[in-house]
């Protein structure tokens, strides 16, 4: 019986597209119905050899109608396991482009995606027809021709292209123009990063001889300027970052910060939680716009930027709320207002002047920036020491926790994503940790007392039966 094979196994066999095959008229097949075409191994070889020798007989420039049942010999089931039109084949559209030094063209699968094939020929003469995965347009597809063929040439005439040299601080601009001002909020943090230490230390050098052994000297330099550890690894962070995307901008080929740890920030976590009496001195010693800010902050847990913009059409005086917008997360949150707050917010209402935020700033009635000078200035009068403003957003956490509320709600109502996060803003303070060690020595001293009294009774029992006589525990204790 003869053997026939599919366009698939054709092509692999020629070392070509199966759509090659479909148009090669010089190669003989028989057409089924309903399955497709089908070649046999002996016309095959057959057209291998005459191939060869450079001439093809008449016997092959025609095409054969072929019906299942005239032939008992032939498998219709295995044919159609075997493979069939591939999908290729079944493209409704296709469009080619020729450019003398090779082409292009595109083919729409069964599912209606579109992708693009180049064609050309290696230097020894050798047809190249493969996809480009990442090409959606035709000005993509002649760029990954292009630069096939610069390598084919390359290679066979052994050219040795310079690479464009690049220097830290070209890096640096794009960073910040192209993807730190688009993609996010806090890029002024970086920027100042940048210009301040980053970009002096690195700006020179080209991106193709930083190194791992000059990150780790850069990580030494700033800890001997006595910058802490976080601080180091927010800038080890951009570094990182920007070469990511050199990679990605094809403007160098590895990231020397991969190989690089970060320092652990366990130990620099600061744990100041503000007392009731340091809170009564700090806001008596604040003016009356600072104190009101504090009021806010320890009552809600807010940050100082997302106090300083808030604006009155998102206080919600008639269900008592606060609805945060644009926070550091990206989502919005609701802060409910307690009492005290809701009665310092009514009067702000009364007397504020026309302007959409809380807390304007009285010369042009937009928000300040920070608070730096009159919160420090407050703290040194009430002798408030070590105290940062964020530090009252810890302590608003701390104090939900040792009132008994869960993380999940502490949570909510700081913001986070994360349940660990939240861990680092409600540790517990010295005093609770001796209380709850504490309580295991009550405990143990209940049991214990229960303990002896039982041991006392056993052995009053014992001496009644042995004497007759009543023994006093006192006794047998003595």
């Amino acid at each position: 019986m003869d053997k026939y094979l599919t366009v698939n196994q054709v092509a692999e066999l020629l070392q070509c597209h199966p759509q090659s095959v479909y148009r090669n008229k010089e190669l003989p097949f028989i057409l089924i119905p309903r399955i497709g075409k089908r070649i046999k191994v002996d016309d095959l070889n057959g057209y291998i050899e005459h191939k060869k020798k450079g001439e093809i007989p008449d016997k092959f420039l025609y095409n054969q109608s072929f019906n299942l049942t005239s032939s008992p010999g032939f498998d219709k089931q295995k044919l159609s396991k075997s493979g069939g039109i591939c999908e290729m084949a079944k493209a409704k559209t296709k469009t080619r482009y020729n450019f003398g030094y090779g082409a292009i063209y595109q083919r729409k699968t069964r599912k209606g995606k579109i992708r693009w094939y180049l064609d050309y020929r290696e230097a020894s003469g050798k047809r190249i027809q493969k996809v480009v995965l990442l090409a959606s347009t035709k000005e993509e597809a002649e760029f990954a021709l292009r630069d096939e063929i610069r390598k084919v040439f390359d290679h066979e005439y052994r050219v040795r292209r310079e690479k464009k040299r690049i220097k830290f601080k070209d890096l640096a601009e794009d960073y910040l123009e192209n993807y730190a001002k688009v993609n996010k909020k806090s890029w002024k943090d970086d920027y100042y990063r940048l210009r301040s230490s980053i970009i002096p230390y690195f700006g020179e050098i080209e991106l193709s001889e930083i190194t791992p052994l000059m990150i780790e000297k850069y990580k030494a330099k700033r800890l001997k300027e006595k910058i802490s550890r976080s601080t180091v690894n927010r800038e080890i962070s951009i570094i990182r970052k920007m070469f990511n995307l050199a990679i990605d901008w094809k403007m160098s080929e590895e990231n020397p910060v991969s190989k690089i740890r970060f320092f652990s920030e366990k130990d620099t976590l600061k744990e100041r939680i503000l007392d009731p009496e340091e809170e009564d001195k700090l806001l008596c010693e604040a003016n009356d716009y600072l104190k009101l800010i504090l009021i806010m902050a320890l009552n809600t847990g807010m940050r100082q930027g997302e106090i300083l913009k808030l604006k009155w059409e998102h206080v919600d005086f008639k269900e008592k709320h606060i609805i945060v917008k644009k926070t550091k997360s990206g989502e919005n949150r609701i802060v409910p207002i307690n009492k005290v707050l809701f009665n310092e917010l009514l009067n702000i209402r009364k007397s504020a002047r026309r302007t959409p935020f809380v807390f304007p700033n009285p010369k042009t009635g937009k928000p300040y920036t920070e608070l730096k000078k009159s919160f420090k200035s407050a703290c040194k009068r009430a002798g408030v020491e070590n105290l940062r403003f964020h530090d009252l957003r810890h302590t608003f956490a701390t104090r939900l926790v040792q009132s008994g509320v869960d993380l999940i709600t502490v949570r909510d109502l700081l913001g986070h994503f994360s349940i660990r996060v939240t861990q680092r803003y409600t540790h517990s303070n010295r005093d609770q940790k001796i209380n709850a060690v504490e309580l295991l020595k009550h405990n143990k001293a209940e049991k214990v007392g229960k303990i002896t009294d039982n041991l006392l009774h056993i052995c009053d029992i014992e001496t009644k039966k042995k004497t007759g006589k009543i023994v006093s525990s006192s006794y047998l204790i003595n």
